[in-house]
């Protein structure tokens, strides 16, 4: 009895220390899968910043180009056709096995950003511009939201143009009321997310005043911006497709409006470049500010991925 006892707990003794043993090298497998999953993270997300980072380089390219040759800004110029999914395995090394279906793309689009109405014409100098505020609260109404909430945004624009320190403005308020990109209209009490979306495509935030290009704005900025429907602008959108504006006076005559042009232009100098890249599971937004000079050359103001 005492032998098969002893055989017994040998055997139960042999499992356990199978067991465990199994345990262990499970254990040192998943840690090592967990390492070379971890490693091949971040290669894919470098590799597509990467791609992004060359994306806007060309773009920054594209706009020095039409800079050389052209001094008027219309939709019907190369900037403004956007990239269709570009296949990057050529350029980039994703473990695809030769033969097997793209995995690794690029797409993109550079936008006008003068074609939309720039929030930081509320105020100059901590003052809030009447002319800017109402057209503002005109756009407001044209994409359904509460024209009351520009006078909300004109007073955060204002209030972020007085200098830190100076009187009435605090370091620390000034800071919180700082408005970077357009998202930031959800910390003013009013705006939504779905709000915020709907207006998402007529609004810019530019660093400094700017003028709206009438050769790109659509029929709701121009709407806003002379005080007529969207439906009366859309006959100056159709128009300029036919033949874009040569200048500001042409616009004018053309379009028979007799409101004053010290606030439209044909030629813009801020454009937002768009890009997106899709990596087996890596995927990465680019969103990006150019300011370009008249000379050709151009600035990267702000440059944010997501």
């Amino acid at each position: 009895m005492r032998a098969r006892r002893q055989a017994g707990v040998a055997v139960v003794t042999a499992l356990l220390l199978t067991t465990l043993a199994v345990t262990i090298v499970t254990s040192l497998f998943w840690q090592q899968q967990v390492q070379i999953r971890s490693m091949e993270n971040q290669r894919l997300q470098l590799q597509t910043k990467w791609a992004l980072r060359a994306a806007l380089d060309w773009s920054r390219q594209v706009l020095r180009d039409d800079a050389m040759s052209s001094q008027v800004d219309h939709l019907g110029e190369g900037w403004a056709q956007p990239m269709s999914k570009i296949e990057l395995d050529e350029y980039v090394e994703n473990g695809r096995e030769g033969g097997a279906a793209s995995n690794a793309t690029l797409s993109g689009r550079i936008v006008d950003a003068q074609a939309r109405f720039n929030l930081t014409n509320l105020a100059e100098n901590g003052q809030i511009d009447p002319e800017a505020l109402d057209q503002f609260r005109r756009l407001l109404a044209i994409v359904r939201l509460d024209p009351a909430l520009a006078m909300a945004t004109a007073q955060r624009i204002a209030q972020t143009q007085i200098a830190p320190g100076a009187p009435g403005s605090g370091d620390a308020a000034h800071e919180q009321a700082a408005l970077s990109h357009t998202a930031d209209l959800l910390t003013i009490p009013g705006f939504t997310p779905d709000g915020v979306q709907r207006l998402s495509e007529f609004i810019a935030l530019i660093p400094q005043k700017t003028f709206v290009n009438v050769n790109t704005a659509p029929a709701e900025v121009l709407a806003a911006l002379f005080n007529k429907s969207p439906m009366e602008m859309n006959s100056v959108v159709h128009a300029r497709a036919q033949a874009y504006f040569l200048e500001e006076n042409n616009f004018t005559s053309r379009m028979q409006i007799t409101s004053p042009t010290a606030r439209v232009t044909t030629q813009s100098t801020y454009f937002l470049v768009y890009g997106t890249v899709h990596m087996d599971r890596a995927s990465v937004d680019m969103e990006a500010l150019i300011y370009r000079k008249n000379t050709g050359n151009t600035t990267l103001r702000w440059l944010r991925s997501f």
